[in-house]
């Protein structure tokens, strides 16, 4: 007797939940990734082509709705991430996070995180006071920059006399 897909894809995800705890969302979306899954190998078997296989993720789910508060949805594979990298962006979708922002429309400054992963930076970075210390840090290299300006202008003047400042010392010193 040949079992149908729906039940095969029963008894896959009953394995998986007798080895790691899934909660009823991460259930619903297992059974629904390995019925896909197993829905596109038959239609390989049959040598049905590629255009009735399952949807692109891109068409199912908005890219703003992609970006929940535990999860980011890969809008290429449909993956879930808490944090989408440049890494899985290269190595599986040939494209950096500027492009997956571009052709999705989200922008530059949208961080590829779940919600909950982003507060929780946010959190530590005002703990910390990260802020505070950049904007410490970046007055100091300006003062410096102005700093080593304004001795590089004092440093080739010349003196009255036409001579430059720095010789006018020397000679001053050997008096």
């Amino acid at each position: 007797m040949v079992k149908s897909l729906t039940e095969i894809t029963a008894e896959i995800a009953v394995a998986q939940a007798s080895h790691s705890v899934m909660s009823a969302e991460d259930m619903e979306g297992f059974l629904k990734k390995t019925f896909q899954t197993l829905h596109g190998i038959k239609a390989l078997e049959e040598g049905v082509g590629p255009e009735t296989e399952t949807p692109v993720v891109s068409e199912t789910v908005a890219p703003e709705k992609s970006i929940l508060k535990n999860k980011v949805i890969c809008l290429e594979c449909g993956r879930e991430f808490k944090l989408l990298s440049n890494r899985h962006l290269i190595k599986e979708h040939n494209m950096d996070a500027k492009e997956y922002r571009k052709k999705y429309g989200f922008s530059a400054r949208q961080p590829l995180a779940a919600k909950s992963l982003s507060a929780k930076r946010r959190e530590t970075a005002k703990t910390h006071k990260l802020g505070e210390r950049l904007q410490q840090k970046r007055r100091e290299n300006l003062a410096a920059r102005k700093a080593q300006e304004t001795a590089g202008k004092t440093k080739g003047k010349t003196s009255s006399k036409g001579r430059k400042a720095s010789t006018a010392k020397k000679a001053k010193k050997l008096v």
